[in-house]
């Protein structure tokens, strides 16, 4: 017996996740390029917070036969929400010590131009995404990596 596959074309990906985005009212379609290859979406233009890009680009994840996301949206603040590196860095330490799920004593975040590096040491996936997403909403955020590693702290072992 045999599977049919379907396959969309570019085209279909590409109306689709435009589609996407004109129904995420966070985003303004008029400031956000897509292009499809291969299934390989490219977002392009410009959002006016880190988190907007971030939801283009989880827009664009949603759709049926997308297997890869290029975001080259770019952030750009408006002047109301510039802020300096030493207050996002403030505002992103008390937001990790808020949110429970984060060991806030094991993770290490540095800034640069609007844009928080987090690092450090963490126990389980989840503590590593709950602080990501403490972050990544602030004010005056241009972009977020995450360098945190996952090292689990308990050792399995197998008895003969």
């Amino acid at each position: 017996m045999t599977t049919a596959v379907a396959t969309r074309s570019d085209e279909e990906i590409q109306q689709d996740v435009m589609a996407e985005i004109r129904w995420d009212a966070r985003l303004q379609t008029n400031e956000i390029g897509v292009a499809a290859q291969g299934g390989i979406v490219t977002l392009t233009g410009w959002a006016d917070t880190f988190i907007n890009k971030w939801a283009a680009e989880r827009d664009a994840q949603r759709v049926s036969g997308v297997r890869a996301v290029a975001n080259d949206v770019e952030v750009r603040l408006p002047s109301s929400a510039e802020r300096s590196d030493i207050d996002i860095a403030a505002a992103a330490t008390r937001a990790m010590e808020w949110d429970a799920l984060v060991p806030t004593e094991r993770i290490e975040v540095t800034l640069s131009n609007g844009w928080i590096t987090l690092r450090g040491d963490l126990g389980w996936e989840y503590q590593r995404r709950a602080a990501e997403r403490a972050v990544r909403g602030l004010s005056g955020v241009r972009g977020v990596t995450n360098l945190i590693a996952v090292r689990p702290g308990i050792q399995v072992t197998i008895a003969p």
